[in-house]
């Protein structure tokens, strides 16, 4: 798809479609993609701080994941729809999302999307992040999997010359839903492995805790024990002392 999308793109230098049309309005939607559960560290509280910037009266939200809607909902900010996705995400679900939010823009009442979501960097950092999904700008290279810190390269045509039937602009026209899809696809791929990695991270930082815990605690009880042994010591040996 990259290779097809880098060579129709540079036969169709004058293309034009209603996804790739820049307007001058303040209507704006976000897809806020968080989790469905807690107990994953500060991942929702994060993404919920960056959301909490956009304007309460021109923003609409579009929310993968109960989180998020949760909190879309509790503020009283204006959610347009609610999705879920799975622990392994689907690319049914992916495309679900893309066509809502494409219809949204084509019929007119948004005027750019933007995606908030957990960028997967390593195991022990997840970075929320913005990106921009309408109207299209530069075409970018699209991956079926998350990498860490994964970032879209531009494409570059090859040196064989193709011929497109029934045209460059036809092509490329039915292939940009395909490519907003594959991003969808591969943002919920970063949101979901950051949400185990961060899950993963807070539950041992809990065992971790718990585990001091106890051998605390353990310590102060014997301590404890052993003060009221001495003490029941001294009293048996005063007592003796007294009687003679």
């Amino acid at each position: 798809m990259n290779s097809v999308l880098a060579n129709v793109s540079a036969d169709a230098r004058d293309f034009t479609h209603p996804l790739m049309e820049k307007r001058g309005g303040e209507k704006h939607c976000v897809i806020l993609v968080s989790t469905d559960k807690g107990l994953c560290g500060a991942l929702n509280s994060n993404l919920t701080r960056e959301s909490a910037k956009y304007d309460k009266d021109t923003t609409v939200f579009v929310c993968a994941g109960k989180k998020g809607a949760q909190f879309v909902a509790r503020n009283k900010r204006n959610l347009a729809a609610e999705f879920t996705y799975k622990d392994a995400p689907l690319f049914a679900e992916a495309r679900a999302i893309s066509k809502f939010v494409q219809n949204l823009f084509l019929k007119g009442e948004v005027d750019s999307v933007e995606v908030l979501y957990t960028n997967f960097i390593s195991t022990l950092v997840q970075k929320p992040e913005k990106q921009a999904l309408l109207p299209i700008g530069e075409l970018k290279s699209v991956q079926a999997g998350f990498h860490g810190q994964a970032s879209s390269v531009a494409l570059e045509k090859s040196g064989v010359e193709f011929q497109f039937e029934p045209g460059a602009e036809t092509v490329l026209g039915a292939l940009l839903p395909h490519y907003l899809n594959f991003q969808i696809y591969q943002i919920l791929l970063e949101a979901k492995a950051s949400e185990q990695s961060s899950r993963m991270v807070a539950m041992k930082n809990a065992t971790d805790n718990a585990k001091q815990l106890i051998k605390d605690l353990t310590l102060e009880y014997n301590k404890l024990r052993q003060a009221n042994i001495t003490k029941e010591l001294l009293e048996i040996t005063t007592a003796q002392m007294a009687l003679g």
